[in-house]
C-alpha cells in the first residue's frame, strides 16, 4: 500500500460529543480532556460553542492560559445571521473572542433547512457562508467549514450542494467538510461525493459522520479511502442520538489497516478512552473494538486453546499494540485450557476445576467477569485453599421509621481468626455497604493488606429460572479496588444479603492471596482473647441474622 501519510484527525469530544445522552462535562473535565488528547497528538480540539452557554466561556477562558503542545484548540459557531453584518454577528464575535487559533463553522447545504429552518433565500445562504469564513479568515484564523447535512442536500439538490462548497472556497476556507449529520448515509455514496469535492479544489476535505445507521466508522473510512484527509469524530463515540464516528476505532484502522502514519500512538488508544470515560463518569463499553475488555476476550475451549498455539488465529491485530491485553475467560463452555490460562500451577486439576464451574454455572454463577473467584474456585478444587477467618455470624438490620426519608442499615460481624475472635458493628449506605464495612473492620484487624480495599461496583442480576418475584434467586458481582489494580468475584444465593456475603469474602481473600499474605493459623491465640467491638444491637424493623460455623 502506497504511504499516504497522516489523516488529520478533528476532536469534537468536548462539543458534539456532550450533546449524546448522559454524557455531561464541567469546565474543569473539559480542560483535563483538552489536554490529554493534546498528549495524545489529535491535531484539532473543537472545545465548544463560546457564545452558547457560560460553561463553554468559562472552558475558553481557561485555555488561554493553557499552552497546547500538538493541538490546535478550535471554536465552533454558525455562519452570520442573515439580517446582521458579520461585524454585527454576535455569534461570530464570540468565536473570536475565544481566541483560539482554529475555528469550525458550519452553514447550510440543504435547501430544505435554507429556506424551511433559515428563512432565507439561497443566494442568501451562499452570501452568508462566503462573507462569514471570509471575515474569519481576515481575522487571522485557520477556517474549518462545515457543510451541514451535505449528503441529505445533494440528494436534493447537487448543483446547490456543490455551490455551497464554492462558496466557502471563495471566502478563503482551509478545510472543507462534509457532514453526515442524519448520519443515514452509505459508505458507496459517501465515497462518490467526497471524491467530487476533492475534485473541486486544493482544499483539503474531510469528513464528519454521525452514527445513526451504525456506519460512521465505515463512512469515515471510505471517505478517507476516496481522497478525505481530515476526519472529525468523538471518543468512544460520544454525541447526539446515536453518536459520531467513534475516534478510537477510526485511529486505529487509520494505523493498523490503512497504513497511515497518524501521529497518535495506537498503543495509547485504551489509556485515552478509559480517560475520557472516567471523566464523563461513564462505564466503559466492554465491547468496544481494539480497547473494550472483550476486545480480545476469549471464552469457547476450541478458542482458547488455539489462541494459546498461535495467537492470530483468533485475533485480528495483537491487544497489546492497542493498549489492551488478551483475557481468558471462564464458564461452562470453558475447556482445560481457559482455566490453566488464568491459574497457575493447575494443570494436574484442571479438568475436575472445569466439572466443578459447569455444576456451578448450571446454578446461576457466572465466573467469565469473576476472575478472582475463578482463582479461588481452582485452589478450592485443588486442596491449596486455606481459609483467612471463620465466620461465627452476621447480623443485618434495617431500620425504617415513619417520617424518615431515608432506612438505617447496620451490620454486625463476628469472625475467627488465629482462635482470636473480632465482634464489630458498623453503619453503612444501606444493608450491603454496611456488612462490607463491618466485615472489611473486622479483617483489617488481622491482615493490614486489606487497609484501603473498597467496593467501587456492585451489579445484582436475578436469574432465570428460579423463583418468580422476591423469591427469585439473585447473583451478585462485586468490584473491588486497592487504588491500584481492580478484581471482580461473585456470589449466588436466594438471599441477596448472603450472596453479597459470599462475593465480598472471595474480594478480600483474593486480594490476600495476591499479596502472598499467610492465614494466621488456627491456634496462634487462645481462644479467650477476644476483641468486643459491640455487645449487642437493639431490635429493628428488619433483620437477617446468619449464624455460620466455617
Amino acid at each position: 500500500m502506497t504511504d499516504l501519510g497522516p489523516v488529520e484527525v478533528f476532536d469534537t469530544t468536548l462539543r458534539d460529543g456532550t450533546q449524546g445522552q448522559d454524557v455531561n462535562l464541567s469546565s474543569e473535565d473539559k480542560v483535563a480532556i483538552a489536554k490529554r488528547l493534546d498528549a495524545f497528538k489529535v491535531d484539532f480540539i473543537e472545545g465548544g460553542w463560546p457564545g452558547s452557554n457560560p460553561k463553554d466561556l468559562r472552558f475558553f477562558e481557561a485555555m488561554k492560559h493553557v499552552t497546547l503542545e500538538h493541538a490546535r484548540l478550535t471554536a465552533f459557531g454558525s455562519t452570520r445571521h442573515k439580517a446582521a453584518t458579520c461585524e454585527e454577528d454576535a455569534n461570530l464575535q464570540a468565536m473570536l473572542a475565544a481566541q483560539t487559533p482554529a475555528v469550525a463553522i458550519f452553514g447550510k447545504s440543504w435547501t430544505l433547512h435554507v429556506t424551511e429552518t433559515l428563512g432565507a433565500t439561497l443566494e442568501q445562504n451562499l452570501a452568508m457562508i462566503r462573507s462569514s469564513v471570509a471575515h474569519l479568515k481576515a481575522n487571522d484564523r485557520l477556517v474549518i467549514y462545515d457543510a451541514e447535512h451535505y449528503f441529505d442536500g445533494y440528494r436534493a439538490d447537487p448543483a446547490y450542494a456543490l455551490a455551497t462548497l464554492q462558496a466557502a472556497i471563495e471566502g478563503g476556507a482551509d478545510r472543507l467538510v462534509l457532514c453526515d449529520t442524519n448520519g443515514g448515509s452509505l459508505p458507496s455514496w459517501i465515497a462518490e461525493r467526497v471524491a467530487e469535492a476533492v475534485a473541486l479544489s486544493d482544499v483539503r476535505v474531510g469528513i464528519h459522520a454521525h452514527n445513526d445507521a451504525e456506519l460512521a466508522v465505515a463512512n469515515s473510512l471510505a471517505a478517507v479511502a476516496a481522497g478525505a484527509s481530515h476526519v472529525q469524530g468523538t471518543v468512544n463515540g460520544y454525541g447526539e442520538r446515536c453518536g459520531n464516528a467513534n475516534l478510537i476505532s477510526v485511529i486505529g484502522n487509520l494505523a493498523l489497516k490503512y497504513g497511515r502514519r497518524q501521529p497518535q500512538p495506537v498503543e495509547g488508544l485504551r489509556d485515552v478512552s478509559r480517560f475520557v470515560d472516567e471523566r464523563a463518569n461513564l462505564v466503559p463499553n466492554s465491547r468496544a473494538p481494539y480497547v473494550g475488555d472483550a476486545a480480545f476476550a476469549h471464552k469457547g475451549g476450541v478458542h482458547v486453546a488455539a489462541v494459546a498455539k498461535l495467537p492470530r488465529s483468533y485475533e485480528h491485530v495483537e491487544p497489546e499494540a492497542v493498549g489492551n491485553r488478551r483475557r481468558v475467560l471462564v464458564s461452562d463452555l470453558s475447556g482445560r485450557a481457559n482455566v490453566m490460562d488464568q491459574v497457575a500451577g493447575v494443570e494436574d486439576d484442571a479438568r475436575a476445576v472445569v466439572a466443578r464451574i459447569k455444576e456451578l454455572e448450571d446454578r446461576g454463577y457466572a465466573f467469565e467477569g469473576a476472575e478472582a473467584s475463578v482463582n479461588l474456585l481452582a485452589r478450592k478444587v485443588s486442596g491449596e485453599h486455606r481459609p483467612y477467618f471463620r465466620l461465627h455470624g452476621f447480623k443485618v438490620s434495617i431500620d425504617k421509621r415513619e417520617g424518615s426519608l431515608e432506612a438505617d442499615s447496620e451490620a454486625t460481624v463476628k469472625v475467627e481468626v488465629g482462635g482470636r475472635i473480632e465482634h464489630t458493628a458498623a453503619a453503612g449506605d444501606g444493608p450491603v455497604n454496611a456488612l462490607d464495612v463491618a466485615l472489611l473492620k473486622a479483617l483489617t484487624t488481622f491482615y493490614p493488606a486489606l487497609v484501603g480495599v473498597e467496593l467501587v461496583d456492585y451489579k445484582v442480576r436475578v436469574l432465570a429460572g428460579s423463583e418468580s418475584g422476591t423469591a427469585s434467586g439473585v447473583r451478585v458481582q462485586v468490584e473491588m479496588s486497592d487504588g491500584r489494580t481492580k478484581w471482580s468475584t461473585i456470589g449466588v444465593s436466594t438471599n441477596i444479603i448472603e450472596a453479597s456475603y459470599e462475593a465480598l469474602v472471595d474480594a478480600y481473600e483474593y486480594k490476600l492471596l495476591s499479596e502472598a499474605v499467610m492465614p494466621l493459623a488456627v491456634d496462634t491465640v487462645d481462644t479467650a482473647d477476644t476483641v468486643d467491638a459491640v455487645d449487642t444491637v437493639d431490635a429493628v424493623d428488619a433483620t437477617l441474622e446468619v449464624p455460620v460455623e466455617a
